[in-house]
């Protein structure tokens, strides 16, 4: 059993699994009372939620090394995912070699607790490494757009969401009720309930477009209202899982709130960079990993730096 593990997160956990209950009873009774409506996106979208959540709760239930393993697995996905609807030269696949390595070595430094090498491998090493691999090799085409593209790519979707996995790795803090445990399933929770809770706000009074050139669907209305939503979440639920106290769990939430909205509209830029609706189709009714962590790859820094700085 997971050693950080407190009745507090195993708590939460469960009520998640009740909210997704709900969830597929709600759709089966819609699907009854209107059979001539097609709810099949939406039943993909829970049936995707609940092999996500299942999978997220036994990586932590099990042991802090599988959840490690887990991140690592949501890394190397979404770099595969990144790197597949992005064009790569030729010449580089020898390099693409190391920044798959690169993974691996990025969990190994948070499972070991090295803060000092995690926080500068990527940024730094990983950053000076790969464009001189590329020029050993000699092919100067395109050699900006290729080095600044893979290590994009890295920042993104390995260092940025490696934050999330050190988390775990954070004994708990003075006067906190749950360790780093319950700080991964606050940041995750309240990421990913402000897309759902912009997404309603938005279809439900959305009128005003925000940036509607990179992601049409995204409102004013439906902005404000996720920040609302999550600011309130947080509120509520930052007692149970973490050392915040009222004013610090509204100020995250609103945090997570802004940078989950522009960690979606930047992935949304890069799809329509390279004219893709979805980064891959692994998850029905959601797209590819980097769909679903979109909003985490900002997210998961911020929350982090913001935890450890005042905490640790």
């Amino acid at each position: 059993m997971f050693e950080n593990i407190s009745g507090n997160v195993l708590w939460f956990i469960a009520c998640i699994f009740g909210f997704l209950i709900i969830a597929s009873v709600t759709v089966t009774a819609m699907k009854r009372k209107n059979p001539q409506k097609n709810y099949r996106e939406l039943g993909q979208r829970i049936n995707s939620w609940w092999a996500m959540v299942t999978v997220f709760a036994l990586a932590m239930v099990l042991s802090r090394n599988i959840s490690l393993i887990f991140f690592a697995v949501i890394s190397f996905l979404a770099l595969k995912e990144f790197l597949s609807i992005i064009p790569t030269r030729r010449a580089d696949r020898r390099v693409l070699f190391w920044a798959y390595m690169a993974i691996p070595l990025q969990y190994y430094w948070i499972a070991i607790g090295w803060y000092g090498l995690f926080i500068i491998f990527i940024p730094v090493y990983l950053f000076l490494f790969l464009p001189f691999r590329m020029v050993l090799i000699g092919e100067t085409k395109d050699f900006l757009r290729a080095a600044g593209t893979l290590h994009w790519g890295l920042m993104t979707l390995v260092f940025s969401i490696s934050h999330a996995a050190f988390l775990l790795t954070l004994p708990a803090a003075k006067g906190s009720p749950a360790a780093g445990a319950g700080l991964l399933l606050f940041l995750v929770f309240i990421t990913q309930a402000n897309d759902i809770a912009q997404y309603i706000w938005g279809k439900t009074f959305g009128n005003h477009k925000i940036i509607p050139s990179v992601s049409p669907n995204k409102t004013w209305e439906g902005f404000v209202g996720g920040m609302l939503s999550s600011c309130v979440l947080a509120a509520i639920i930052a007692p149970i899982l973490t050392p915040m106290n009222f004013w610090f769990s509204i100020l995250a939430g609103g945090m997570l709130s802004l940078a989950g909205f522009i960690g979606d509209v930047t992935i949304s830029a890069l799809k329509r960079d390279v004219g893709v609706k979805d980064t891959g189709s692994l998850l029905p009714g959601h797209g590819g990993i980097m769909d679903r962590i979109d909003s985490l790859t900002f997210t998961a820094p911020l929350f982090f730096h913001f935890i450890y700085y005042l905490y640790y």
